[in-house]
């Protein structure tokens, strides 16, 4: 039996990619300054956390040798049982949809449209085709903002208006923050669905609803209904080729919404990183042969990343990684567990924006040899990787390293 499980630590890069630069990143590592804040006593939270990162389960699958490969350094395998490296990404983007396209073998080669950081920041026409054709008093925030942060300053002024809050950041999205009952959760899709045949001329990724609950900014907080309406991928992409060959796809978490659902068989949502991990598992003790389990940990990116938060992104590490051996524990022979992430988001970097940074490739499986497997040039080669290990045709994009993994390579 073949199986495949690849788990995506959103937001959690491991050192700025080569062409940083151009994105304004050269010098970003979201993993190396959250470990160097916490060494330094800075990454202590009364009750929370305190002291040095203690990663220990992802430590032993490679995780530091992982960076110092991104460092452009030697790593040596001694004492690790997992296999370990780095990936580049070669998509235009430092976004959601560009990274998890380009690990499912679908690089993003063309440019999203984005909106400037500029007050206002959405063309006035779209703005009145907006209120025109969804019957809005008007929007609110027109701006880029973090979810959080936007929603403390206009909550309560939504509330009275009924005006939607409307918002971008340096992603290809168009966000728009509702309450759930003084809104209505069904009203924000139906706008969100609006907005999104009007963004399409502008080639925008996604529009993104917003929900939250709360009577004024001392108790405002976003709830899980959150749903992602993307434009669908230009090209088969590694869940298509699993469904045509005939195994399933078991998304959990916002992967789905990513994909704009297609090639996804089944489903799972959790409201926060430890109920997905749950819903990972699950998918895990479904999965059959040649089935692959895509999970996405959305926590490190939109509550402790975009927030600049060291202390929540470092507890939120430990939590996950306390829970690796669970996983572990239900690898089959046969079986792949791959952890990576889709870009950075350094909660010690200026701005609130992701940053351009290189990713992890970590795990194991039975019958997996331990060891790196390198620089990868681009994050296609962990689908190529998985479709081979899946025995599937190879795409178009990017190369397999399974042969480094394979014991009887």
């Amino acid at each position: 039996m073949r199986r495949a499980f690849l788990f995506v630590l959103d937001s959690f890069g491991i050192g700025h990619a080569p062409d940083a630069a151009q994105f304004g990143d050269a010098g970003a590592d979201t993993f190396g300054h959250i470990r160097a804040r916490c060494a330094a006593g800075q990454g202590d939270a009364p009750g929370l956390r305190g002291g040095p990162l203690k990663l220990p389960n992802m430590e032993r699958l490679g995780l530091l040798q992982a960076a110092q490969l991104a460092a452009g350094r030697q790593a040596s395998d001694t004492g690790i049982f997992g296999f370990f490296g780095s990936a580049q990404e070669v998509s235009s983007g430092k976004d959601t949809p560009s990274g998890h396209w380009e690990m499912a073998g679908v690089p993003v080669t063309f440019d999203w449209g984005y909106f400037p950081d500029t007050v206002p920041a959405f063309p006035d026409d779209l703005v009145a085709a907006i209120v025109r054709k969804a019957g809005l008093p008007g929007i609110l925030g027109n701006c880029h903002a973090s979810g959080t942060e936007i929603i403390t300053r206009f909550g309560e002024e939504h509330m009275r208006s009924g005006k939607p809050i409307c918002y971008t950041s340096a992603d290809s999205v168009f966000q728009i923050a509702a309450h759930e009952e003084h809104f209505g959760l069904e009203r924000l899709y139906e706008l969100c669905l609006t907005v999104r045949g009007l963004v399409d001329p502008l080639n925008v990724g996604r529009v993104i609803a917003r929900p939250f609950i709360g009577d004024d900014t001392t108790s405002f907080k976003r709830t899980a209904n959150r749903r992602d309406f993307a434009v669908p991928p230009p090209e088969p992409t590694l869940m298509d080729r699993v469904v045509a060959a005939g195994g399933r796809s078991l998304a959990v978490g916002k992967i789905g919404d990513i994909f704009a659902h297609r090639g996804i068989s089944h489903l799972r949502k959790a409201p926060d990183n430890m109920a997905m991990f749950d819903a990972a598992l699950d998918a895990m003790s479904d999965a059959g042969d040649g089935d692959l389990v895509f999970a996405n940990f959305v926590d490190f990116d939109t509550l402790f990343g975009h927030t600049r938060d060291v202390p929540g992104y470092a507890a939120a590490l430990e939590a996950f990684d306390a829970r690796l051996p669970e996983a572990l524990s239900r690898l089959q022979p046969g079986d792949l567990l791959l952890l990576t992430a889709d870009h950075g988001c350094d909660p010690t970097w200026r701005g609130t924006d992701h940053t351009r940074e290189q990713v992890p490739i970590i795990g194991a499986g039975p019958g997996l040899k331990p060891g790196s497997v390198g620089v990868r040039a681009t994050y296609a080669d962990i689908g190529e990787t998985i479709a081979e290990h899946l025995r599937l045709a190879p795409g178009p994009h990017g190369n397999s390293f399974y042969n480094l993994m394979r014991a009887d390579a």
